[in-house]
């Protein structure tokens, strides 16, 4: 077991190097510096939400109301299909989240039963004689919501992206909730307007055949909607026709631009279908107003002087820089699936952060200390050898949190201070039995070579199984939970690492030194 070969030698060697040459950045300099070669070492640890500053925030998905829409889609789709083949209905609703559908005659229930399962394979049929219930299946419910989620979460993380935020934390919680943590966030109230905006955008043309004052006094024609005007308040309102021209999913780019007056606009782009509907409408309707609608609200109505056939159009609505800023930017990122709602807010200060890593260094310096002093005084120069060892080890743990671009936080300043008395377990364990085994009369050279070979069982089995549970924490568990998972799982293997190959390495340079060794300093 004390024999190490030449290549095994070599690599403990590069590698125990490669930690400190990664590691150096952390030190050497608090931002990466303009112009630094990509291929040399420049990945730091990044600082998590409590130590940096920022904001966290709980959102909760609308989910309820996404399913509310698929039922009056489907109940629509209903209302046709019984309509085209004439059969007879008295009620048609959506109740109790299912779509109910009340015949006339008994004669046509077959009909009706054939056309109601066709609508949808996600919706389970029942009937109690006349009176039809639509709704969906628990698997379908179960995938729908699911893909509502990751749907919201990704549109939420493109969204952060775009202000620019260094490693946001962005992460399901519970069935239905999403939390978002964003360290050195100046602004969380803009943060919180862009996450909780849809960003629905739709293209409607104006109801210009019916009378305004008459839906404004209730009698709101069928196949029209009275919409809100975005700079006018609930009070200024324009008759839109329901049905859409051109739907937001066909947007491909947006940005803020400006005007012949210098005023702020939005570009925007579609795809090749939305620019060959959006020229075939404005084809159709020149003179007309198109309204444009974002969130149920109409941003603006211009009038459509000339056909417009290319793919690219712009919004103005007398925004500020910042609005037709934050407009192209949702519009880039997206329209979320359903509505989110902000549960909690935390804003965590700076100064906070800057005083919880002073804490931090000083803990982890007065626990080396304590630490080295222990094994020096009752392992002499062996206790020597594993101080260097968990230096390296410290070395290697933050180089592998740099490269992985792991969030620091301060439960990972907790791991990383209890990795380092944990580092030297495997070390008390190989010394121990060191000992035992001069005290049962081998040789010097036998009782290191039996201490590393009976002490490697225990040493996996323990490391093993603490792993283990950093593993399942960092699955379970969420925010600076599992920060602290990761370092501790990173220092677990590093220390392995070190504590095995680093001080073997160290124990046989020490045995092949000179002189034949009589006693062991342990």
């Amino acid at each position: 077991m004390v024999q190490y070969n030449r290549w095994s030698m070599l690599l403990t060697i590069v590698l125990s190097l490669l930690g400190f040459v990664y590691a150096a950045p952390n030190l050497i300099f608090n931002e990466t510096p303009s112009g630094w070669p990509s291929w040399s070492p420049h990945k730091k640890m990044n600082l998590g939400l409590d130590l940096r500053g920022g904001a966290h925030l709980l959102l909760e998905v609308q989910v309820n109301a996404v399913i509310k829409d698929l039922l009056d889609n489907v109940l629509a789709d209903a209302r046709t299909a019984l309509r085209r083949e004439r059969v007879n209905y008295k009620t048609l609703v959506v109740e109790g989240g299912a779509v109910i559908v009340e015949l006339t005659e008994v004669a046509q229930s077959g009909k009706a039963d054939d056309l109601l399962r066709k609508l949808s394979p996600d919706f389970a049929l029942t009937n109690n004689g006349l009176k039809y219930r639509l709704a969906l299946t628990d698997a379908a419910l179960i995938r729908r919501q699911q893909s509502i989620i990751d749907q919201s979460i990704e549109v939420v993380r493109k969204r952060v992206d775009e202000t620019g935020v260094a490693e946001p934390t962005i992460q399901q919680q519970g069935k239905d909730r999403i939390v978002v943590e964003l360290p050195g966030v100046g602004d969380p109230d803009r943060i919180k307007r862009l996450l909780g905006q849809t960003a629905k955008l739709n293209f409607h043309l104006v109801d210009e055949g019916n009378s305004l004052a008459d839906a404004l006094n209730g009698n709101v024609p069928a196949g029209s909607v009275l919409l809100p005007l975005a700079e006018g308040g609930q009070q200024s309102k324009i008759l839109v026709k329901r049905e859409i021209e051109v739907g937001g999913n066909h947007l491909v780019d947006a940005q803020l631009g400006f005007d012949n007056g210098r005023q702020p606009i939005v570009s925007f782009r579609f795809d090749t279908q939305g620019g060959r509907k959006f020229g075939d409408v404005t084809t159709r309707n020149v003179g007309k107003k198109l309204a444009i609608v974002l969130d149920d609200r109409v941003i603006s109505a211009p009038v459509i002087r000339t056909p417009i056939v290319g793919s690219s159009g712009q919004i103005s609505g007398g925004f500020t820089t910042q609005q037709a800023q934050d407009l192209a930017l949702l519009l880039r990122a997206g329209a979320l699936p359903a509505p989110l709602t902000v549960l909690e807010e935390r804003t965590v200060g700076p100064g906070l952060g800057a005083d919880s890593i002073a804490a931090g260094k000083l803990s982890a310096i007065i626990g080396m200390v304590l630490v080295a002093g222990f094994m020096t005084v009752y392992y002499s120069f062996f206790g020597f050898l594993s101080i260097i060892a968990l230096t390296v080890n410290i070395g290697l743990l933050v180089a592998a949190l740099s490269l992985l671009g792991s969030s620091l936080t301060l439960p990972g300043i907790a791991g990383i201070v209890l990795t380092m008395g944990m580092a030297v377990d495997a070390n008390v364990l190989i010394y121990e039995r060191i000992r035992e085994e001069v005290r049962a009369g081998q040789t010097p050279i036998r009782a290191i070579e039996l201490g590393f070979e009976r002490a490697m069982a225990t040493i996996v089995d323990s490391n093993l199984t603490t792993l283990i549970a950093g593993l399942l924490l960092f699955t379970f568990g969420a925010g600076p939970i599992r920060g602290f998972a990761v370092t501790l799982s990173v220092g677990i293997v590093t220390s392995m690492f070190t504590a095995v190959q680093v001080t073997r390495l160290m124990v046989v340079a020490w045995l092949r030194s000179g002189r034949r060794r009589k006693e062991i300093p342990v």
